[in-house]
């Protein structure tokens, strides 16, 4: 079982950054693929960024290529999205994923993880 805590959402204008975190509870942190999913309202969960379990992988959708950067400290247990150039069509709550086992493999859906965060909000205003 592998525990996920995001933090660092907000209320941010266009244009603006975050970085969200996400704290795991797993001990070897550097076999677990992880990633980030976002949920609009009315909307289903999409896939963001991932990455795989040494961080030295890394996927992202086109929608945020180039504005968003995942990365992963395995001395830490934690894993960031630096969000930066921010949009209104950015606004979500936004998930952390893991998958343990998977030092290699960056996995980009949904159904190919096993454990979840509680999700934090980030609200981009125009």
């Amino acid at each position: 079982q592998v525990h996920l805590v995001e933090s660092g959402g907000g209320l941010v204008q266009t244009g603006g950054s975050l970085r969200l975190s996400c704290s795991a509870s797993e001990r070897t942190f550097s076999s677990v693929a992880m990633g980030w999913f976002r949920q609009a309202p009315e909307k289903e969960r999409e896939f963001v960024a991932a990455i795989n379990g040494i961080g030295v992988s890394t996927n992202y959708a086109d929608s945020v290529k180039g504005r968003f950067t995942i990365s992963k400290d395995n001395r830490k247990n934690t894993l960031y999205l630096q969000m930066n150039s921010l949009k209104p069509e950015d606004t979500a709550v936004y998930y952390c994923a893991a998958k343990t086992f998977h030092l290699n493999v960056v996995i980009t859906t949904a159904t190919g993880y096993d454990f979840w965060g509680q999700g934090t909000q980030v609200t981009v205003s125009s």
